[in-house]
């Protein structure tokens, strides 16, 4: 099924401890949600959802030992077979010489590869246009969708029935 034909039943919350007993309420009732969307990070929800824990830092540790590696190599490289000259009394291969300009590439490379894959992963990025349920999503108010895609009516009214009882604000349904 495309996208643009998707149907979403939203509800907005006011607040996080609301949204936190409706997630809550929703697993206790057995209902699949989509999505759920924060303006700023709320603490507990994703064991409440089930999410893992993110694996970016292991993307960090792999790019920052490739830094570590490309700079060790190349001044060891360098120092040794392209240029080799004796700075101070210091042989050609001095390792502790290194060592700043190892931690800087160390610290570039896991800090951009970190950036780029998180917008990979993100979809994030130029050009990039995402669609979003209700733009105060984005500010001051907490979601929770749920994909009603060729949903049965009875169930729609019990998505309905459930945000309203479990203190959304507001209860809406969008096509992205």
């Amino acid at each position: 099924m495309s996208k643009e034909n998707k149907e979403v039943l939203y509800g907005l919350y006011d607040d996080e401890e609301y949204l936190l007993k409706a997630v809550d309420q929703a697993k206790a009732e057995h209902l699949e949600i989509s999505e759920v969307f924060t303006p700023f990070p709320v603490h507990g929800l994703d064991p409440k959802l089930g999410l893992a824990e993110s694996r970016l830092h292991i993307a960090g540790f792999v790019y920052g030992a490739l830094g570590t590696l490309t700079a060790f190599l190349f001044m060891t490289w360098v120092f040794t077979r392209d240029w080799p000259i004796i700075f101070g009394g210091k042989p050609y291969f001095s390792a502790p010489a290194f060592i700043p300009i190892t931690f800087e590439l160390t610290v570039l490379f896991a800090a951009v590869g970190m950036v780029v894959s998180f917008y990979i992963v993100c979809g994030l990025g130029p050009g990039v246009v995402n669609k979003t349920l209700d733009d105060r999503i984005t500010d001051d108010k907490f979601c929770i969708a749920f994909d009603v895609t060729g949903a049965e009516p009875t169930f729609i009214d019990k998505v309905k029935g459930f945000l309203s009882q479990s203190g959304a604000s507001e209860v809406n349904t969008k096509s992205i």
